[in-house]
């Protein structure tokens, strides 16, 4: 029983081993996008073999060759096409680098190496590392949109970053005063590349403008638990209004316009005004100089239609006279 019960831990301290050698053997490599990205191997080569004795290559999670030196040689037909010409081997350091990484290429590997004897090939080292791509996201930037609301006292903003990986966790503005600091949260707009794979990110925030001066709005991407980009501060002064949008060019055109024809009918009006107020004068005048005139034709005409009238009073009484005087000087005789 004793012997067993040995035996038994002995294997079981063994299969330990095995798991923590295994666990060990996989080292976390970190790459950017569109960098070189590193696999290793970590080949100790006790033995002091040559690459002709031996056959070395690296798979992908999915069993597609990125690279195989078979007995010094390399052997590109058997490498996966879209690893064609992205791969270089390092044989100081028995590693393998992947140029051009892409987002897609985040994963485990594998590099295997044989031994080639007569016999055939014997397997001497196997290694895995987990490669990560990252993508550093910009340096976040704020936005100030114009006012379109009747509240003159609100601050409506963006923040956005741009070409990233992974998915960050958060985005928020803080707005510090001399005496204290405010944090508003947003719903974070995410938008994938579907053929890179990086994000771009987004918030929109609106907050009143606090009385005080001199404040600073910054805006926070949360990357990781412990990892932040910040913004460059933007400085508002909270007792100046936020700046309206400028009035485009073609709306002072056409108000101008407006303006000048107002006046221009303002001063015909006045003057056609002034006209008709001097016009019934001269027309009065003319009248009366009419009717003098008439009045003048018609005692004309009346003097001459009297004065034949009177002449013959005259003849007539002239005659009379004559008779009279005739007859008396008759009577007398």
């Amino acid at each position: 029983m004793g012997t067993c019960d040995s035996t038994m831990g002995l294997r079981n301290t063994l299969i330990v081993m095995a798991l923590l050698l295994s666990g060990a053997a996989s080292l976390k490599s970190h790459a950017f996008f569109n960098e070189t990205g590193e696999l290793p191997c970590h080949f100790p080569n006790t033995q002091n073999l040559s690459l002709d004795e031996l056959v070395i290559f690296w798979q992908d999670q999915n069993k597609l060759v990125l690279y195989e030196l078979f007995k010094g040689q390399e052997k590109p037909n058997n490498v996966h096409p879209k690893y064609i010409g992205r791969t270089s081997f390092d044989q100081d350091s028995w590693t393998l680098r992947l140029h051009n990484v892409q987002i897609k290429d985040t994963g485990s590997y594998q590099c295997f190496i044989h031994h080639k004897r007569s016999q055939g090939l014997i397997s001497i080292h196997q290694m895995s590392s987990d490669l990560i791509v990252l993508a550093n996201f910009s340096q976040p930037e704020i936005s100030l949109i114009a006012n379109q609301t009747e509240k003159p006292n609100i601050i409506n903003l963006t923040c956005s970053s741009m070409q990233g990986y992974p998915e960050p966790q958060g985005m928020y503005v803080n707005l510090t005063t001399k005496n204290s600091t405010i944090t508003y949260d947003a719903v974070m707009k995410k938008y994938q590349n579907n053929i890179t794979e990086l994000y771009n990110v987004s918030i929109s925030v609106s907050f009143p403008i606090p009385p005080e001066t001199n404040v600073s709005i910054i805006c926070v991407l949360q990357l990781e638990p412990r990892k932040i980009i910040l913004s460059l501060p933007c400085n508002i002064d909270a007792k100046s209004p936020v700046p309206s949008p400028p009035v485009p060019d073609h709306i002072l055109w056409i108000a101008a316009v407006l303006v000048t024809v107002v006046i221009v009918c303002g001063m015909v009006f006045l003057t056609l005004k002034k006209r008709k107020k001097q016009q019934p004068g001269p027309s009065n005048e003319c009248e009366i100089i009419k009717v003098e005139g008439k009045e003048s034709e018609q005692t004309e005409k009346r003097v001459e239609l009297q004065e034949p009238d009177r002449s013959d009073e005259v003849q007539c009484d002239v005659n009379i006279s004559k008779t009279a005087s005739g007859n008396k000087s008759a009577t007398d005789f």
